[in-house]
């Protein structure tokens, strides 16, 4: 399995695009159409970077969003300018607990860091622990945890902000 980033073709967006829906999607996890479009318009203006695994297909992907294209709402923690943030990360029940999304982070850092960018910010929901544990074995460690009703509906209701510097 190969964990890198590349160009994207068209096929590569549909790949992505039906893994996120299809084994993204569950009650810990806020996905939209929307949410889906722009972190690929992103992709597309270079703005942003898809990090696959991969081995004849698509089996995981995190998006690392650049600088100042990331949530403007991460300007209370850091200056856009020199941060990244990690979208969207998915991996295929397949090969889950095999630690290809920690290996997704990871690679995320470093491209970050090749980036010149000073830390690295991600966010879940407070509760799920399968993303939790990724996050942790990734080296990330909590920033804030706030209720956030519009984008969690069930359990807490809370987003955990974490951040890794590099």
């Amino acid at each position: 399995m190969k964990i890198h980033s590349r160009a994207l073709h068209d096929d590569d967006f549909k790949q992505m695009r039906e893994l996120l829906l299809t084994e993204g999607a569950n009650e810990w996890n806020y996905i939209t159409a929307d949410s889906i479009n722009q972190q690929f318009d992103l992709i597309r203006e270079k703005k942003a970077l898809a990090v696959l695994a991969e081995e004849d297909g698509i089996f995981g992907f995190a998006v690392l969003i650049l600088k100042s294209a990331c949530p403007s709402k991460l300007s209370k923690y850091s200056e856009l300018s020199s941060i990244a943030y990690i979208g969207d990360v998915v991996v295929s029940v397949t090969l889950s607990g095999k630690g290809i999304g920690s290996k997704l982070l990871n690679k995320c850092v470093g491209i970050a860091r090749e980036e010149q960018c000073r830390k690295v910010y991600i966010e879940r929901h407070e509760e799920n622990l399968a993303s939790a544990g990724m996050m942790r074995k990734a080296g990330f460690e909590l920033v804030e945890t706030f209720y956030d009703p519009d984008k969690r509906f069930v359990g807490s209701r809370k987003t955990s902000v974490l951040v890794k510097g590099i």
